[in-house]
């Protein structure tokens, strides 16, 4: 018999083991150990236990565990059991075991993916995560076969992420089916994927992505040493392992992107960033991540630069207009009316003179009211969720104006407001917690708060890093290079330098010196 250390189930490979350990004995009886995992996966009903015998030898005895629902029965029947079962095996092979083991992995089973193991810790994984255990009586040990099969979701496009012009592909819940999708887009060896797990007791498999001439080895290293350092239970989603290794916990914006796009991974890895892929999750975090990748959309890069340029453009303007135009409002007509043209004024004033609340409580109704309303749109079915947001927005502001508790001009600025935040969905929520911390300095300090609130957010911005990158990289720069790719979208026989600090360790692209256009 052979000693082994027992751990749970649900042990993660990255952080050290706390839990006690116990030990377990490997038995050579089929019997016993048939017994040990049915103590282990108690009240579990999914577990499935298979004893069959060879059809030319009695004494041949073997058995089969695995998860109901997480493994390919046809696979088990015809590559595992039916082989298994037919094979002739001759009275040699019979007296050594552990020879007889390595020749039903090496000549009898027909899967692939066929590993001997004698370690428990790994067959209790192994049972978990989808992998079925061959065992033999008489021999100390087993076969991990990987004949895993579960449904997955058919690939669509991208619901966040809609294209008119481009790739229709979105990533999947699936891990592999999303890694194949990137090494469809990249036929290169430099191309790598490493896998591991968190998750004290889920050990959700995670894959580091990343081309190995581009990117840049402190980045890969910091992002590896910052997920070893995660001691947490339970990972779904990229977004709680963008929360854990962040940049500036306490900023309101993104230190991490995300996509479910495979072409913007893929793009983004030629650029020297490292993505990270979770089992389970739609969504690949990019790092390092900087503040202009907030008005890009892969959309740009598949139409005219000139009309991809404006597009950005807009979504600037709309992100400076939207935590604008309240603040500007309130500090104006509160404070600095002689600012405003004469007849302006006469028309605000005018329609203000029934309204029996201050404009900042107008502001903050309505602003909160809107926020209602785009949380409902999310949360309500979407074929009465567009109908709910533009009938309620109509019915509630023509209401709340005929009523006189806000004023008519109140509802057009926020109508703005709220239309320029719609702009861009990655930055919804730091808009409107900017957005709020203007609003308040404008109504105590007037102009001078707005201006005093506008300087904190560039100095806060500017003392951002991701990754060790500044977080305003590119931005307020020069050099066409470095601009190339920020607020405009320069032609691509234009683009032929990587961005500073992040593709440092291969600046140039790979082809010629540069991106030759047709003359």
């Amino acid at each position: 018999m052979t000693t082994v250390e027992e751990r749970p189930a649900g042990g993660n490979s990255n952080t050290s083991q706390k839990n006690t350990k116990s030990e377990q004995t490997l038995s050579t009886s089929l019997d016993e150990m048939m017994t040990v995992f049915r103590d282990i996966f108690k009240n579990d009903g999914t577990l499935r236990i298979r004893v069959f015998s060879n059809m030319f030898s009695d004494s041949l005895r073997f058995g089969l565990v695995y998860v109901d629902g997480m493994v390919d029965k046809h696979m088990i029947q015809e590559g595992i059991i039916k082989p298994v079962m037919a094979f002739d095996f001759t009275e040699k092979d019979c007296g050594n075991k552990a020879e007889l083991m390595e020749n039903i992995r090496t000549q009898v089973i027909s899967i692939s993916d066929v590993v001997a193991s004698e370690n428990f810790d790994e067959m209790i994984y192994a049972i978990i995560a989808g992998k079925t255990l061959l065992l033999m009586d008489g021999y100390a040990g087993v076969l991990n076969i990987g004949a895993q099969g579960w449904e997955t979701k058919a690939l669509a496009e991208p619901v966040t992420e809609k294209s008119v012009k481009g790739p229709r592909e979105g990533f999947t819940e699936s891990l592999l089916v999303n890694l194949t999708l990137i090494r469809r887009r990249v036929q290169d060896s430099e191309l790598k994927f490493v896998f591991s797990s968190l998750g004290t007791r889920s050990k959700t498999p995670i894959c580091i992505c990343y081309m190995e001439g581009l990117a840049s080895p402190a980045i890969l290293k910091e992002l590896q040493n910052r997920m070893e350092q995660i001691d947490i239970d339970l990972i779904l989603d990229t977004a709680s392992l963008a929360e854990l290794i962040r940049d500036e916990p306490y900023s309101p914006f993104e230190m991490t992107g995300s996509t479910e796009r495979p072409d913007a991974v893929v793009s983004n890895m030629m650029e020297g960033r490292v993505a990270v892929l979770i089992e389970g999750s739609p969504f690949a975090m990019t790092v390092p991540y900087v503040f202009v990748e907030n008005f890009q959309a892969s959309s740009d890069y598949y139409i005219n630069f000139y009309f991809g340029s404006f597009n950005r453009m807009l979504r600037v303007f709309g992100a400076f207009l939207s935590i604008s135009i309240p603040a500007l409002y309130v500090a104006l007509v509160t404070y600095s009316q002689e600012m405003i043209p004469t007849m302006l004024l006469l028309s605000i004033s005018t329609a203000r003179v029934a309204v029996p609340f201050p404009t900042i409580v107008e502001a903050l109704f309505m602003l909160t009211i809107f926020e209602i309303l785009r949380e409902a749109g999310e949360r309500i079915p979407t074929y009465i969720g567009q109908a709910i947001s533009i009938v309620g927005a109509l019915v509630l502001g023509q209401a709340a104006v005929e009523a006189r508790i806000v004023s008519a001009p109140m509802i057009i600025v926020v109508g703005l407001t709220g239309i320029m935040t719609l702009l861009n969905p990655r930055l919804t929520g730091p808009l409107i917690i900017v957005r709020t911390l203007l609003l308040g300095a404008s109504f105590f300090l007037g102009i001078y708060g707005y201006f005093l609130g506008m300087l904190g957010l560039v100095v806060h911005l500017m003392s951002l890093r991701s990754f060790g990158v500044p977080y305003m990289l590119g931005v307020g720069s020069i050099r066409p290079q470095d601009i190339k790719d920020t607020a405009i979208r320069a032609p691509w026989w234009h683009m032929y330098l990587r961005p500073a600090l992040i593709g440092a360790r291969n600046m140039r692209r790979k082809g010629s010196n540069k991106i030759r256009r047709r003359p």
